[in-house]
């Protein structure tokens, strides 16, 4: 069995068990990432299986659209549909690569700086580049390109 199939199979068989198991939240949340995952595959001219950065990948841009969504319903003043959103992000972390610590940005930050000879902010490209395979799902986009703007500027 490949990497792959562990994380998609692991999703399916969560899902099973939150039926089962009449856990209403964890199995709406779980469908609606085999569903993201799943539009995916056959997105594009040819049906395919994801790979397990790219099974990652979609599972992180949902947990991105519910924090939005959590922040846009507490900003409109609907809690209820905020708390669920803020549930439901909880419940894909489970399947996410652990987040990397603010210290561990910075290093891995300084080594890209360091191996791609990177200086001033017009170099940010070039660094982003080196570093995105390095943190696949283990950091948001945008705190990344902070981290490294700050590095770059400082």
């Amino acid at each position: 069995m490949t990497t792959t199939t562990t994380l998609k199979e692991r999703l399916r068989t969560d899902l099973t068990a939150a039926i089962k198991g009449r856990d209403e939240l964890r199995a709406a949340t779980l469908r609606m990432a085999l569903t993201a995952i799943t539009n995916e595959e056959v997105a594009g001219t040819a049906a395919r299986t994801l790979s397990e950065a790219e099974t990652v990948t979609v599972l992180t841009r949902e947990m991105k659209k519910r924090r939005e969504a959590a922040e846009a319903f507490a900003g409109a003043g609907r809690v209820e549909q905020a708390a669920r959103e803020r549930a439901e992000g909880e419940v894909l972390t489970g399947y996410l690569p652990a987040q990397l610590t603010d210290e561990e940005l910075t290093a891995l930050v300084t080594d890209a700086i360091a191996q791609t000879g990177a200086a001033g902010p017009k170099a940010m490209g070039l660094v982003m580049k080196a570093l995105t395979p390095k943190i696949a799902g283990r950091a948001e986009g945008g705190r990344v390109a902070a981290a490294v703007k700050a590095a770059l500027v400082g």
